[in-house]
């Protein structure tokens, strides 16, 4: 028997799943609670103390996320279950960091603006034309990143929670579905990173 067949014939742990899934929305409402108070909330932080260090680390881990779901995929198209369960934890780790480091840093720091050349926080005219068609690209890759991040968030912990449960069915369903979606949203956050670096 091969381990994907193995695996396929465990028993379904329902019981848990159920709890899980209601963790999974308490997280989510959490989640969607910080991300919307962080830019309308700030933090003072002490004299000479700066989070100015975190964008590259974001950027680090989206990659470090991107390339743990390609090598997941990889490993199940292959029937390698363990390894593939490995690499999406290290996936879902990486996202989990930086969405933990995302918060802090925009409690904590004023939003940086594309274009913003004087870094004062405004963007005039001359600072609009000087960037021109590019910052549409920008702003169309930074909302559908957020957007598709903040959508497919509880979709990634449910395609979890059905596969640590054994439904293999549910869970395929799923994954196929979410893992593109995933995978542009961890792709798309150094791109923004590398777009908006000569303002920081």
């Amino acid at each position: 028997m091969s381990q994907l067949e193995s695996y396929r014939n465990r028993e379904p742990k329902m019981a848990l799943a159920g709890k899980l899934k209601i963790a999974v929305w308490i997280i989510t409402a959490v989640v969607l609670l910080l991300v919307g108070l962080m830019r309308q909330v700030k933090i003072e932080l002490p004299e000479g103390m700066s989070f100015h260090f975190l964008p590259p680390l974001h950027a680090l881990l989206n990659t470090s996320a991107a390339v743990a779901l390609v090598l997941s995929f990889l490993a199940i198209r292959k029937g390698r279950v363990a390894l593939h369960q490995r690499w999406v934890y290290v996936a879902l780790g990486c996202s989990l960091l930086f969405l933990l480091s995302y918060v802090t840093y925009h409690f904590t720091t004023p939003e940086t603006v594309y274009g913003d050349s004087n870094g004062d926080g405004n963007l005039s005219d001359g600072e609009k034309v000087a960037v021109g068609k590019m910052r549409i690209f920008y702003l169309v890759t930074l909302l559908s990143h957020i957007s598709l991040a903040g959508l497919s968030f509880p979709f990634i912990l449910f395609t979890l929670v059905y596969g640590y449960t054994n439904q293999f069915a549910r869970h395929r369903a799923l994954a196929v579905r979410v893992f593109p979606v995933w995978l542009y949203v961890a792709v798309t956050g150094p791109v923004v990173y590398l777009m908006l670096r000569p303002y920081y």
